[in-house]
């Protein structure tokens, strides 16, 4: 199956109409049926039925057509990406988080190693599940996790980044935020947004919260959920420092705890290019310089 073919499909889809999608993409209607008719041998069913007033799709047509069309959308992105890339870079390095504030220094550091590696392309990619799965199967070339989420995971190098507390997150205007250090006692009576995924580390914490029986508890299925809950005063939340975005429209403030994430960098160990250690470093630098910066 060619682009074209694909294209021809999609199409004959919108329009229902031979000679008018033969039109639409400038090619004669002989051509443009023979096409289709290639596609369909090849894919082994109908797409579409035909008839004096022109096509229907079949029912396995439609949905044929829908994957297709989606495809189609993914593989011109793709497209896009190369021709970019091709114009103007030489190597790519890509670098797989949850969310973009996970790594907060990121856009400062692809700007400072655009100046120094203009050649280099570097590409966020955005998993907020199964983030590691896919960096095993080589889709991205670095990863940020948490140290914990490694053990006895073989083919790595780990570099570490940074470390990151808890907080616990509420409205500005809750008497909670004044305080500068929240400790166990300053929660009871409050309602408490748990679930969603927390990392062990937090689990502990709520789990060790809730035990005391003076706080009442809220599950929220994911962190985008918890935060609107809590705009909305139905709660307050416990969250890793690393998911503060620094906008301002939260009171995030530290909690009184042992447990800390310990936030790392992962690269496939056979990967040694000389530009991909430099980034690491660039960003292990501006973690380190940042030595008052709340994580």
């Amino acid at each position: 199956m060619t682009t074209k073919q694909i294209d021809y499909c999609i199409e004959l889809a919108h329009t229902l109409n031979f000679s008018r999608a033969a039109e639409n993409l400038f090619v004669s209607q002989p051509t443009f049926s023979y096409q289709i008719r290639l596609l369909e041998e090849e894919i082994g069913f109908t797409v579409f039925e035909r008839s004096g007033r022109g096509a229907v799709l079949t029912p396995a047509g439609a949905q044929f057509v829908s994957f297709l069309t989606g495809m189609r959308e993914d593989l011109k992105r793709a497209i896009e990406q190369g021709q970019n890339f091709s114009a103007r870079y030489r190597d790519s390095i890509s670098l797989s988080l949850m969310v973009r504030q996970a790594v907060f220094f990121l856009p400062e550091a692809i700007r400072l190693f655009g100046l120094s590696h203009p050649e280099v392309q570097i590409t966020p990619v955005f998993r907020y599940e199964n983030g590691l799965d896919s960096f095993l199967r080589n889709e991205a070339d670095v990863l940020f996790a948490l140290r914990e989420e490694l053990r006895q995971t073989p083919g790595i190098t780990i570099h570490p980044l940074f470390e990151s507390r808890i907080y616990l997150i509420a409205e500005r205007d809750d008497p909670l935020a004044e305080k500068d250090l929240l400790r166990e006692e300053d929660l009871y009576g409050r309602t408490l947004m748990v679930g969603g995924g927390s990392p062990a580390a937090l689990r502990a914490v709520q789990h060790r919260l809730l035990a005391s029986g003076r706080i009442r508890y809220f599950n929220s299925p994911d962190h985008d959920t918890t935060l609107t809950n809590v705009a909305a005063g139905r709660g307050v939340c416990l969250a890793p420092g690393f998911l503060n975005d620094h906008s301002g429209q939260f009171a995030w403030i530290p909690f009184d705890c042992k447990e800390r994430f310990s936030c790392v960098l992962c690269t496939h160990r056979n990967d040694l290019r000389p530009s991909l250690g430099a980034f690491i470093g660039l960003l292990q630098q501006l973690y380190r310089d940042a030595v008052a910066f709340p994580l």
